[in-house]
């Protein structure tokens, strides 16, 4: 069946859920290509404007022509909400539907996608029917890539970008994007690095990376407990895909081909049942 055979309902909602380093937004692209639809952020951090390589936002090449909604957008320093997110994704959602397309949710914050779901008294539920398609990648072989992962953002400018919102003055790391990890671990390398030797240095600053990697790596743990926690309540019939195997042939040929086979094709089939009303609300 065509994308363009499927049958449409207003009020239908797909959310990509996963931990970390899973592939979500590489998959709402993938999806939104498919089923002509545009993208809600529902990363906490990726809201913000600015440090788009420590919160590694798709690039407009990596994009594909795809709409997105609330990449960026929020002040760097501003107390950007749950109940801000629930208001905007809201609007965001309403707008896509009205334009005939498909809205699809993706990003790692379960705490601002329960609040959308759940939140305003249940009013996104009673509107919109959702389905929850979760990407999962078996922990050792998730936190190799996210260490893998940590080592490519550091070649692409991290520790730049984190220089840039460093203030000496301002050790508060507690709102705004410079919450997000990759930013208060240096925080120690910036104020001593003038005092050090280039061993000493080079020596703060791979301790400093380290915790990067260690710091994503329990994010990735706290992130898959919250999955977890949304599939035992009612109304959260979340669809599974497994994509460790993917994961095992990455920088292989055959990535692209394996992504296809078991990610996309799951998920597409998972979605044209949700049209047909064999998945979604509960």
């Amino acid at each position: 069946m065509d994308s363009g055979d499927l049958p449409r309902r207003r009020n239908k909602v797909v959310f990509i859920m996963g931990a970390t380093g899973t592939g979500k937004t590489k998959l709402a692209i993938d999806l939104a290509l498919y089923f002509n639809g545009e993208i809600v952020n529902s990363d906490k951090m990726q809201v913000y404007d600015g440090l788009d390589v420590i919160t590694n936002k798709a690039t407009p090449a990596e994009r594909a022509g795809v709409p997105h909604h609330l990449l960026g957008g929020v002040a760097p320093d501003a107390d950007f909400t749950a109940d801000d997110f629930r208001l905007q994704a809201t609007h965001a959602v309403e707008s896509i539907l009205s334009r005939g397309k498909l809205p699809i949710i993706a990003g790692g914050s379960n705490t601002y996608i329960q609040a959308l779901v759940e939140g305003g008294d249940g009013e996104f539920r009673a509107k919109f029917d959702c389905c929850f398609i979760w990407v999962d990648v078996e922990l050792p072989v998730l936190h190799g890539f996210v260490g893998e992962r940590v080592d490519k953002m550091v070649e692409l400018g991290l520790v730049e970008e984190a220089r840039g919102v460093f203030d000496m003055d301002d050790a508060d790391y507690s709102r705004g994007s410079r919450r997000a990890i990759g930013v208060p671990e240096l925080d120690k390398y910036f104020r001593e690095e003038r005092k050090l030797s280039n061993d000493q240095r080079a020596r703060l600053l791979a301790e400093a990376i380290d915790q990067v990697k260690v710091n994503t790596c329990k994010l990735v743990c706290c992130q898959l407990d919250k999955i977890q926690r949304l599939r035992t309540l009612s109304g959260w019939d979340v669809h599974r895909i497994d994509a460790t195997g993917v994961f095992l042939k990455r920088n292989t040929p055959g990535f692209d081909e394996a992504w296809m086979e078991m990610v996309v094709k799951p998920s597409v089939q998972t979605v044209i049942g949700f049209f047909h009303g064999d998945g979604g609300k509960q």
